[in-house]
């Protein structure tokens, strides 16, 4: 366990929305009740980074251990936890602790918002970010186009880029929190995006099209030696098969899915998924 430094609750916060911001999971850990004496204070607070470093403390020693342990789980999880700790006399003497109480602590996943970065500023992304802000989706539009990438269009979205897609790509940070939908205006675009897409570590990865543009696409880019492993996340086709026709039809099928993705649904929603890529038997086709 990395070694706890002491900080005002205040600097907790400031840490926590700056991670927040910048795409970062942390757990944060709160006494939420004492009894008896205890080394620490109840609502004494201590951040979990993703990365093991820790701000804050809970009172160090043993408890503050299984605190960070914990913490570790619920960023993995992203699912809470609490805490029972009694503080035996002889136990708190052998960790420096002269105490013997008891106290309770709340460990709560902090995740940042998901955001969703549309490469392609026609009519589908259009109804596409309405229904993932609506979601509550952070949107970032990317498009070479610069009358169809604009706020005229996109008047809610985060972020705009109306550049060539190459020179977006080292502008974007692309975390775990990140969902990637591919709908620009014509194969070879889809085909420069989604060369890049593959090989971040977004959670989501998602490409418009038939079942036969999408294995066309794949085996090019397994030609150039992308590994078939690396399409993993991809969904595509994209969306779940709910007999979408139209923008805002298609729209709420693949932002269903994105929300499926993320709140790591039961499996079965697996089989409404268009993608080749969803089940063992739909990836035949690729064979």
């Amino acid at each position: 366990m990395p070694e706890t430094s002491e900080f005002p609750a205040c600097d907790v916060f400031e840490e926590l929305v700056r991670l927040r911001r910048a795409g970062r999971k942390c757990a944060l850990a709160t006494i939420v009740q004492v009894n008896g004496s205890i080394p620490s204070y109840e609502s004494a607070k201590m951040l979990i980074r993703d990365d093991g470093s820790m701000l804050g403390t809970v009172g160090g020693g043993c408890v503050e251990a299984e605190v960070w342990t914990a913490g570790r789980e619920v960023i993995e999880s992203e699912k809470p936890k609490h805490l029972s700790f009694t503080l035996n006399q002889d136990a708190a003497y052998e960790n420096g602790l002269i105490c013997g109480g008891q106290l309770n602590v709340f460990v709560e996943p902090v995740v940042p918002q998901p955001r969703a970065v549309i490469f392609g500023a026609g009519h589908i992304s259009k109804s596409l970010a309405r229904v993932a802000r609506t979601a509550g989706f952070a949107t970032v539009i990317v498009d070479d186009r610069d009358a169809f990438a604009c706020r005229d269009r996109f008047p809610e979205a985060d972020e705009i880029f109306a550049e060539d897609y190459e020179a977006v790509f080292p502008k974007l940070s692309i975390g775990a929190s990140s969902y990637l939908i591919v709908v620009t205006r014509g194969h070879r675009d889809d085909l420069r995006v989604l060369r890049w897409a593959v090989t971040t570590p977004a959670r989501y990865v998602a490409m418009i099209g038939s079942k036969r543009k999408v294995i066309g696409v794949v085996k090019e880019l397994e030609k150039e030696g992308v590994p078939r492993e690396a399409f993993e996340r991809l969904f595509a086709p994209m969306g779940l098969d709910i007999g979408a026709v139209t923008p805002e039809e298609i729209a709420v099928s693949v932002v269903a899915e994105m929300i499926a993705v993320r709140r790591g649904a039961a499996p079965g929603w697996r089989a409404l998924s268009k993608s080749i890529f969803a089940t063992e038997a739909s990836r035949a086709v690729l064979k």
